[in-house]
């Protein structure tokens, strides 16, 4: 590396166009780096999920989930397979080993569900197989209500807040919870059903067959062709009245001469309370990789584009936002980082007392963090709370190896009274290989982590190698920079007299001669400090052994604490206890409850959080997990 030192030394437009294209890159990376709170995770589960309209649990659980449990158990590198049952739905969750693939278990289940739908009942619908993407998680909850008929509610929330909302980019799922959607309700009377001797098979068939429209095929005209259909479909709620149920003799049966036909609402099965009051929830969740910050402010000045053109007594409110809190803590970190730098350049200024020396060792700093960036893009990594803390805990180390290689010039110029270039390349050259080894000690340290297995090493990965990559520029930046700026920054000092100070008795009684370097003011005095220290450890090694391992034994109580005293060690936690101002509070209700009373329940735990000091809202919903 030390020819590269010299190259630059010589070339100064070769070292700043090479420093250059590193920050550039890192910069436009930057700029297109996704933002997030955690690094995104690949779960190898994978669900699969079957409906079969109106089976009980046990139907369901002998006609579907143990044929499907009994296709998916073969396959290699599940590490967990468990199935849940419930009235016309059935969930198989297929957890594997976290070395696998996730599309390739993806793609090995899907195959073997596929031999499994022949042997499933008919009424039963398509398999739908899922991969777990924690990454495409709920960004906003969206609360719409007004003094009207919950359907009302629920057709504005869909046809003019929803569906503008899915054309922002970035967006994936928005789900409603509850709504009410509008529906034609036929309302029969058994009684005369019976009179009739009219089956509800034959009314439900009659009406799926009168209102269908379907192809009918083609017209051959000579040299056009014009398609045919065959339209069927009822235009008015009214008319469901006069569809011809059956007929008995010459009597044609219709549906008004069982019931009525009502232009209402589906059954409500799930509910949504803000404050206590009914209101319909869009639960909006973002695409996979995306920004969660910048779909998030789109999406906000997409509903202040829509909120004017709600009816009048329609209030929209934004009840959670997920970017609120990655926005504040990646801005935190961030002032972290700059305010590190800022600190770490004002320690290097106090010891080297020199705006030039410390504008050279500084700038090593963000042009390593910045170049950084290039590599986080390439891996696929965003910037989130792991790569963030990364590049913080960089900003005192990057600066080291400019600093060891600027003080080693600055000595040569001083000391040895050599002209600035040429100190520059033999000073770069002498301490070189010291450099050299102490960043690949670093490296050493820190490549393994981003190489760890298991959910560890799924965290901690981009940790591990974003750290590596800032080290292994910041040598870059000491091998060209460094030594480039110091050749024309640099101006040699007039040496000072010696004096008494600049020379230390020794262990024997003879002078420690400081040779041609030249301290002043309080330097002298921490040499003299640091002397005294070092003269002590080398004449009383045993102590400092000792010394080094009570202090090496002593992570041991306090890791796994001292029994019989009370003290169980510090605290462990695979992530930090963090206020989100915000809280959740998840309640199963026992089988078989009904939606009414699950709500009656949620709103009175509502109600007694509301009581507390601080809470602003509630939002309780009902029938919207999973």
């Amino acid at each position: 590396m030390q020819w590269l030192a010299e190259v630059c030394v010589k070339r100064p437009v070769f070292a700043t166009m090479l420093i250059l294209s590193l920050v550039v890159v890192g910069a436009f990376s930057f700029l297109s780096l996704g933002v997030d709170l955690f690094p995104k995770i690949d779960f190898p589960t994978i669900t699969i999920t079957v409906v079969n309209p109106g089976a009980s649990p046990e139907e369901i659980e002998t006609e579907i989930t143990e044929k499907v449990e009994e296709a998916v158990n073969t396959i290699s590198g599940i590490d967990e397979l468990r199935s849940t049952s419930i009235e016309g739905i059935s969930q198989v969750f297929v957890a594997f080993v976290l070395e696998k693939d996730v599309n390739v278990a993806a793609q090995e289940v899907e195959n073997r569900v596929q031999t499994v739908i022949p042997h499933l009942p008919e009424t039963a619908k398509q398999p739908t197989v899922q991969k777990l993407d924690t990454d495409a998680t709920p960004v906003l909850r969206i609360s719409i209500s007004a003094p009207t008929s919950l359907r009302e509610v629920t057709e504005i929330a869909k046809n003019r807040v929803k569906e503008r909302i899915e054309t922002v980019n970035g967006v994936g799922q928005i789900s409603i919870i509850g709504g009410q959607e509008r529906q034609i309700n036929v309302w029969v009377d058994p009684d005369k059903m019976r009179a009739y001797n009219v089956t509800p098979a034959e009314v439900s068939g009659a009406l799926r067959i009168q209102n269908m429209e379907f192809p009918s095929g083609r017209i051959d005209e000579g040299q056009t062709e014009t398609a045919v259909r065959t339209v069927g479909k009822i235009q008015k709620p009214e008319q469901f009245d006069d569809v011809v149920v059956a007929t008995r003799g010459n009597y044609q049966v219709k549906v008004k001469d069982l019931g009525y036909t009502e232009d209402g609402g589906a059954e409500i099965r799930s509910e949504a309370r803000l404050n206590g009051q009914p209101a319909v929830t869009l639960i909006v969740s973002k695409q996979s990789g995306q920004n969660t910050v910048a779909v998030a402010r789109e999406i906000k000045a997409r509903l202040k584009e829509i909120e004017p053109t709600l009816p009048k007594g329609f209030q929209m409110r934004v009840i959670g936002d997920n970017s609120i809190f990655i926005e504040n803590s990646l801005r935190a970190i961030e002032e972290h980082l700059i305010l590190g730098s800022i600190l770490a350049s004002i320690v290097v200024f106090f010891f080297l007392w020199s705006f030039r020396t410390t504008f050279i060792a500084a700038l090593a700093i963000p042009t390593s963090i910045i170049s950084t960036f290039a590599l986080v893009y390439a891996m696929g990594y965003t910037l989130n709370s792991i790569t963030m803390l990364s590049l913080t805990l960089m900003v005192g180390i990057v600066i080291d190896d400019a600093i060891v290689v600027l003080e080693n010039i600055y000595r040569f110029v001083e000391e040895k009274g050599m002209n600035p270039f040429q100190a520059a390349i033999e000073g770069t050259r002498e301490i070189g290989l010291a450099v050299l080894a102490t960043t690949l000690s670093l490296m050493a340290v820190f490549v393994p982590i981003g190489f760890m297995q298991g959910i560890v090493g799924k965290f901690m990965s981009s940790f591990g190698l974003t750290a590596s990559f800032a080290v292994a520029v910041s040598l870059i930046v000491s091998f060209t920079l460094t030594p480039m700026l110091a050749a024309r920054l640099i101006k040699p000092k007039k040496v000072k007299p010696e004096t008494d100070l600049d020379k230390i008795k020794g262990d024997a009684g003879t002078e420690w001669e400081k040779g041609d370097s030249h301290y002043t003011g309080w330097f002298r005095h921490v040499d003299i400090v640091y002397a005294g220290m070092l003269r002590f450890s080398m004449g009383h090694r045993w102590v400092i052994m000792i010394l080094v391992g009570i202090t090496f034994l002593s992570i041991f109580p306090l890791f796994v604490g001292i029994p019989g005293t009370g003290f169980s060690g510090v605290g462990k936690n695979f992530l930090p206890v963090d206020d989100q101002s915000q809280f959740e509070i998840s309640v199963r209700t026992p089988e078989g409850t009904s939606l009414s009373a699950s709500s009656q329940s949620f709103e009175r735990i509502a109600s007694e959080i509301r009581k507390m000091p601080g809470v602003t809202d509630t939002l309780a919903t009902v029938g919207g997990g999973q």
